[in-house]
């Protein structure tokens, strides 16, 4: 078939347009593409490419970091100016404003040659400044609520022993039970909340529980070791339903994260009164996509008080890898294991008489704690996040010893009392965050869901007649008291929770959130009555067995406000309902100092905060606001007689009660104010107040009025310090005041010296020195806690380590030494 030559001519043509379009087409889509990029490269003043520079987007609240070679390139996926810092460690901080897309820029970072102890504190204090908890922080929603975050960084504290009355001194209204155990255990509260174990607030670690059951048996036993954090994120107040139900708000300890040099080792040795020896050692580094942070912790002690002793070991591992700037996976694992001796608790009189003594030899106490988690994060782009967690838990608790609610008692050296809880759960959460415009400003969406189930055991008998830790339960040596109990908990938790920031414009947004919650919980098992007469004979013995389900179907909704007049400033507000179900394990456990009321049901009830917050210059840093708790059908502990006459508690629902009050917090500058053109000079200055008003507004018990003071609900709770340094020397002080609140539910609290279980916990205040030196790659710690040397206390403990008052420490030293290499 024989083809002109004009047709070929026509189809060479056509073929020759066509491709040129497509050219055309695609060389306008790399352009476009380009268009909506920022790239560059990252230099020090001599021109030398650097490596690992962290690259923070404020305008987006994502990061990335340069490669190699000191490049970078950011994708944005739209056309407009965004806000960036640039930050590496020994190097000045560079905001860079306003850089438009399209623009391929080189940034300079000036060497800091002495970089002194002072400076590098000044440098964080920036970065934290730029890196706080705004109102987006990946797939979670902070706006409108009550946040706080203790930057580790910056504190001059006994780190080794988590004192938790210097770590969280800058964190409004906490009650905190202190122990002398090396920090092994967290017991804070507030807002009339017990502070045992942390049981009313939702604890995570890098946003995963860590708690025994979330739902059933929600304490804490272990602690992430002070040295090993970041910062220590406390999120109170309402619409933070997408962490839970919970009165208390959300304490999430944030690991550190590795190193962006290839290998750094740390250790730290610390030597203290009463024979404390800890040691912190960790590795970490990143090697291309893959990082790591790991450490051992090792303390050991002999307590404040005799029969005292304590030792423990803690192994941590966080894996992570980097697939593209989109997607990473990380991985965690936690084992805790220690063992401590308790010396039981004292009467009024015997506190009086010699806080430091002990009638208990054979009172011991033991945690095995395994922790796992795996997360997944994908940005589906710069708007979208979403994040997959799994994680898991398989620990138990032991407690063994002699605890008859009267303390003065000796110790018989016959049976002791046996309890041992086996804890197995897990469960994924997962959350998406959507990023969208109404009209010119920006809002966000989230939504997330929970799946939790456990399976959990709790068994209670007799232990063995020996002085030694024996956590076996001596059926062989005690036929007759066989089990007193023995129960499973399998319980099951389902919630779907959400919330969005509307942003109606540039000042000011509103986010609304709710949570829909499934809970089942049950109690499958069997547990002894046993009356006795006033003689302690035996006249009732039998065994009762129960398999008990409860179902509950909640919705919970809550509103956020935040209005931001300028910059710095902010008016925020929130009202959340809340809610906290009763635990099998608490109902069902014998104990001689306390008693469980049969009826006790669910707790219900809303938080609410309004206050101010914000920065004036760089100068003072201020949060104020005023709060309110309403609890339905509070469960309470208040005091009452046994069969034998013997004063008990009995936990109950104890009314309907209100707590309010008024907190501020303020942290001054003195040396921005005063002295600022001495860059290797610090001089802070902070106060931290709250003042607190609590009444119960009803109640069916006879011994509570209307208008009775709440639990725990101290009316003044104030702590004041200062931090100094110059150069690379640092020191603080710091000052702690809290005045007299009750231990119980009732009208008639006076303290009955032959019990330690019932009456108030006077008022005390204690002051504590720190100090850090750091030479090179060496730093010396050292300082004093309770320098006064008061003699108080802060708890009446119903069960372990008790019963009775639990003193805490007498003046302490410590000495702690640390390498960087």
């Amino acid at each position: 078939m024989k083809i002109s030559n004009t047709k070929l001519g026509y189809s060479l043509l056509m073929i020759r347009l066509r491709d040129f379009s497509i050219l055309l087409l695609l060389l306008f889509s790399i352009g476009s593409f380009a268009q909506n990029k920022i790239a560059g490269v990252v230099t020090d003043g001599n021109g030398k490419k650097l490596t690992a520079v962290e690259i923070y987007n404020k305008t987006s609240n994502t990061k990335v970091f340069t490669d190699a070679i000191g490049a970078f390139e950011i994708d944005l996926k739209k056309s407009g100016s965004f806000d960036f810092v640039f930050f590496k460690e020994g190097y000045t901080i560079v905001e860079q404003n306003s850089i438009t897309t399209g623009s391929t820029v080189t940034i300079v970072l000036t060497k800091i040659n002495n970089l002194s102890e002072v400076i590098i504190r000044k440098q964080n204090d920036k970065l934290q400044a730029i890196h706080k908890l705004n109102d987006i922080e990946e797939t979670a929603i902070y706006a409108g609520k009550k946040t706080e975050v203790i930057n580790i960084s910056k504190l001059t504290a006994n780190k080794a022993t988590n004192n938790a009355r210097q770590i969280f001194a800058q964190v409004v209204g906490l009650t905190i039970n202190e122990s002398s155990d090396g920090g092994l255990q967290l017991s804070i509260g507030g807002r009339g909340l017990n502070p045992n174990r942390t049981a009313n607030f939702n604890t995570r670690q890098n946003g995963y529980d860590i708690s025994a059951d979330v739902l059933g048996y929600p304490e804490s036993y272990y602690a992430t070791p002070t040295e090993a954090l970041e910062e220590i994120q406390v999120i109170r107040g309402a619409a933070s339903l997408q962490y839970g139900t919970q009165f208390g708000g959300l304490i999430n300890f944030k690991v550190k994260t590795p190193t962006t040099k290839p290998f750094e080792f740390t250790t730290r040795n610390t030597v203290g009164s009463y024979g404390l020896f800890t040691n912190f050692t960790s590795i970490s580094g990143t090697n291309g996509k893959f990082s790591y942070y790991t450490f051992l912790n090792y303390k050991k002690g002999n307590g404040y008080r005799p029969n005292s002793d304590f030792e423990s070991k803690n192994y941590f591992a966080n894996l992570n890898y980097k697939f593209n700037y989109k997607t990473s996976l990380h991985f965690d694992y936690t084992y805790y294991n220690y063992l401590a001796q308790q010396p039981g608790g004292l009467t009024d009189e015997q506190f009086y008489e010699n806080p430091r003594q002990s009638n208990r030899t054979r009172n011991w106490f033991a945690v095995d704690w395994n922790l796992f988690a795996l997360r997944l994060k994908h940005k589906f782009n710069e708007d979208s996040d979403f994040s997959l967690q799994l994680f898991g838990l398989n620990a138990s608790r032991k407690a063994l010893g002699f605890r008859d609610n009267r303390i003065t008692t000796p110790d018989p050296m016959t049976d002791r009392d046996l309890i041992i809880g086996d804890f197995v759960n897990w469960g994924a959460e997962a959350r998406y965050l959507k990023r969208y415009f109404i009209g010119q400003q920006k809002s966000a969406f989230l939504i997330g869901a929970k799946y939790y189930q456990s399976k959990n055991s709790q068994q209670q008998g007799p232990g063995s007649s020996g002085s030694d830790a024996n956590f076996n339960i001596a059926i062989d040596e005690f036929p007759f008291y066989q089990n007193q109990s023995n129960f499973t908990f399998p319980n099951l938790n389902l919630a779907v929770f959400g919330e969005n920031i509307f942003k109606l414009n540039t000042n000011f947004t509103i986010t609304p959130g709710f949570r829909i919650e499934k809970i089942r919980t049950q109690a499958n098992g069997s547990y002894r009555v046993i009356n006795r007469d006033l003689a302690g004979n035996v006249i009732l013995d039998k065994t009762q067995y129960e398999n008990t389900v409860k179902d509950r179907n909640l919705l919970l909704l809550g509103v956020g406000l935040s209005y931001k007049p300028k910059n710095g400033i902010e008016f925020y507000g929130n009202l959340s309902q809340n809610y906290r179900s009763v635990t099998f394990s608490d109902i069902r456990t014998v104990n001689p100092s306390q008693k469980i009321d049969e009826n006790i049901k669910d707790e219900k009830g809303y938080t609410s905060d309004i206050g101010l917050r914000g920065r004036i210059g760089n100068k003072l840093s201020f949060d104020t606001s005023v709060f309110g708790l309403y609890y339905n059908d509070k469960i309470g502990d208040y005091d009452s007689t046994n069969s034998s006459n013997q004063i008990v508690k009995i936990r109950a629902n104890t009314g309907t009660a209100l707590t309010y009050g008024f907190e501020t917090l303020l942290d001054w500058n003195i040396a921005k104010t005063y002295f600022e053109e001495k860059e290797n000079f610090s001089w802070n200055l902070f106060t931290n107040s709250a003042i607190t008003g609590s009444n119960y507004l009803k109640s069916d018990i006879p011994t509570i009025k209307k208008g009775d003071k709440v639990e725990f609900v101290p009316l003044y709770n104030i702590k004041s310090g200062t931090t100094v340094g110059y150069k690379n020397f640092i020191s603080s002080v710091q000052f702690t005041y809290v005045s007299s609140q009750l231990s119980s539910a009732s009208s008639n609290n006076s303290n009955n010296v032959f019990t330690g279980i019932s009456g108030t916990i006077p008022a005390y205040y204690v002051a504590d020195f720190s100090a850090s030196y750091k030479w090179k790659k060496w730093k010396l710690e050292a300082g004093v806690t309770n320098f006064t040397n008061n003699s108080y206390f802060t708890r009446r403990a119903t069960g372990y380590p008790g019963p009775g008052i639990i003193p805490s420490d007498a003046r302490t030293f410590y000495t702690t030494l640390e390498f960087v290499f």
